[in-house]
């Protein structure tokens, strides 16, 4: 989940790189880019140094936000099944899951209690009460045991 406030300064510097063209085609007094140079030297004091051409894109601007985030997340944890559920989860295509299409014709549709199980365990909430399992050990409340019990 990602902060509102953390993507206004990346979108606003996408935007106004995309349409600088513009501006220089188009005469008039405003086309000193005292914004976006205030904005630049911002972004400068908190990441790394510019490339020559400035990127149009926002996931260039957006990134070393993303990443330092990230770092204070994972900093953060307390628990190896919290480092796991947090590094399979902000693994690269983790929510692709998310976008196939649920044809029940195709036998693809979820029923509601495996959706909710998907769920739980992205997002690493507690899936049930701790019980013994059939193998007599304990199930904790994550239900990581049915992942290695034999």
């Amino acid at each position: 989940m990602r902060r509102v406030s953390s993507l206004t300064f990346p979108a606003f510097l996408a935007s106004a790189v995309s349409i600088l063209f513009l501006q220089e085609d188009i005469p008039c007094m405003c086309s000193d880019h005292a914004t976006l140079q205030t904005y630049l030297s911002e972004w400068l004091s908190q990441h790394s140094a510019l490339p020559d051409i400035l990127p149009a894109k926002q996931p260039f601007w957006d990134q070393p936000g993303v990443l330092a985030d990230k770092a204070v997340v994972k900093s953060s944890l307390s628990s190896p099944c919290q480092s796991a559920s947090f590094l399979s989860a902000s693994s690269l295509r983790s929510g692709d899951w998310l976008f196939s299409l649920l044809i029940a014709s195709c036998s693809l549709r979820l029923d509601d209690e495996v959706a909710r199980t998907a769920v739980t365990l992205r997002l690493g909430l507690l899936l049930c009460v701790p019980h013994p399992g059939r193998c007599g050990s304990l199930v904790s409340t994550h239900f990581l045991h049915s992942f290695v019990c034999k």
